[in-house]
């Protein structure tokens, strides 16, 4: 059935949420999802169905700081007094941080150049209770320099079929960086950047520097896991609720006057 608004304006958003509860940004009937709980946001205030189309299906579990949205609308609404009516809609580990006025050809997935992930690992032989949501917990000492020595052999264009939990037809993708940070005595963020990911991909990249940190992969083996196209030569797939979608990279800035 046709909508009866006729689609003039397109609205971004930049969205952040907690992925604890929910089964990933994509709508299923499998249970609560970020989608399903903007959309009832949305018809909360337009009493119309909306189509949302997102940057990123985040998996279960994963949260976000940047993941960006679209819908459209036939006019210009007051975009500070819907962005606090949806936000008063929403549960509170939703939130829309920005919400813009943009060209109407904007995609938040098309038009995607790129992507920024952080993962997060508490390096302790107890976990904490203020990360333990946020962070894989690894009770294990973990060599950094070995991490980041074997991460700078994924930097640049490859076949990642090794790192994808799904086989795919072309799985070239570009690294532009991996950097591993200790923010604490404690706490190791590892921050991915890249042109296009495959299924669970940097979890997969997280879980194989562990394993390299902590002697189960020797660093030189890095470029024959690569080579193997085989997902089963590298390591496991790190947890989810370690995961941010940080940023998602545009062209230029789209919003209007």
């Amino acid at each position: 059935m046709a909508s009866p608004f006729i689609s003039t304006i397109n609205l971004k958003l930049t969205l952040a949420y907690e992925g604890t509860s929910y089964l990933g940004w994509q709508k299923t009937k499998m249970g609560p999802s970020i989608e399903e709980a903007l959309e009832k946001a949305l018809f909360q205030i337009f009493r119309i169905p909306i189509l949302l189309q997102a940057a990123s299906r985040t998996d279960a579990g994963v949260h976000a700081e940047g993941q960006i949205v679209n819908f459209t609308l036939p006019y210009i609404p007051n975009l500070f007094q819907l962005r606090l009516g949806l936000n008063s809609f929403l549960p509170d580990d939703i939130s829309i941080l920005s919400l813009e006025n943009v060209e109407t050809s904007f995609h938040p997935t098309l038009d995607a150049l790129g992507k920024e992930y952080h993962y997060h690992i508490y390096n302790h032989s107890a976990d904490h209770p203020l990360h333990r949501k946020f962070s894989w917990h690894v009770p294990h000492p973990l060599n950094l320099e070995a991490m980041r020595n074997a991460a700078n052999y994924l930097i640049g264009e490859h076949d990642f079929s090794a790192f994808s939990n799904e086989p795919v037809a072309h799985a070239i993708r570009k690294i532009t960086s991996i950097e591993i940070s200790l923010l604490s005595e404690k706490r190791i963020r590892i921050a991915v950047k890249g042109n296009h990911f495959l299924y669970k991909m940097v979890r997969n990249i997280v879980g194989t520097l562990v394993y390299v940190g902590c002697g189960k992969i020797s660093i030189d083996k890095i470029p024959a896991i690569l080579a193997s196209r085989d997902r089963k030569s590298a390591g496991i797939t790190a947890p989810a609720h370690g995961l941010t979608l940080f940023q998602v990279f545009y062209h230029c800035p789209q919003q209007l006057s």
